[in-house]
């Protein structure tokens, strides 16, 4: 029965949208438990995935089929979970800030997060402070996730960060940030945790989550 374990990860490895939902269903017919083909399966597999990213051995656009592929597999496998198998690490809400249109990151971050076990709320691009607070207190996630590609929009996310302290939300909440301009000294310099990618995101939210 592993073989199909293998399978199901090798899948997600291969980018194999087509195959995934197919072979996830035949794991199941053959009477393995759901959560076992989440974990030894889909999960395992977006774990190489990401460690592959880290390495350099896959790039952004591979990355994101493998995590269509990973969401493909979640439709099938989804209603079979039961309370408390499905992943559920905690919220994370993401968004890209005030004046930057750019969503690749973002979206990335979301899906590889999402492949994680979180739930994640992304409220896009071009958000601005007022909407990202109240999020974060409507939705009250573990963390909040924010991109910036332009150095014109820095200023932005320092906003974000000094409208989270006026709302009394910064204490409720880690915050990540990353993007083409961001830096770990700014991330510092404004109460913040820098991921310079998709992959040390997720490790990054893992840590502050507790997860």
């Amino acid at each position: 029965m592993s073989d199909l374990f293998e399978k199901i990860s090798g899948c997600l490895l291969e980018r194999e949208a087509g195959k995934i939902q197919g072979l996830v269903k035949q794991a199941l017919d053959a009477g393995l438990a759901p959560k076992d083909i989440l974990n030894k399966g889909l999960l395992a597999g977006m774990s190489e995935v990401g460690v592959l990213f880290k390495e350099g051995e896959l790039f952004v656009p591979e990355v994101l089929l493998a995590a269509k592929t990973m969401a493909l597999g979640m439709e099938t496998l989804g209603p079979e979970l039961k309370d408390g198998e499905a992943p559920k690490k905690g919220k994370v809400v993401l968004a890209t800030v005030k004046g930057d249109l750019h969503d690749i990151g973002i979206k990335l971050v979301g899906l590889m997060l999402e492949g994680a076990g979180y739930e994640v709320i992304n409220m896009g691009l071009d958000v601005p402070p007022e909407t990202i607070v109240k999020a974060v207190a409507g939705h009250q996630p573990k963390i909040l996730g924010l991109c910036a590609l332009l150095t014109t929009t820095l200023g932005a996310m320092k906003d974000s960060m000094e409208a989270l302290r006026e709302a009394g939300l910064y204490n409720n909440v880690k915050v990540i940030v990353g993007g083409a301009v961001v830096t770990d000294n700014y991330a510092k310099d404004i109460g913040a945790h820098y991921a310079a990618d998709a992959v040390r995101a997720v490790d990054l939210a893992d840590q502050l989550a507790g997860a």
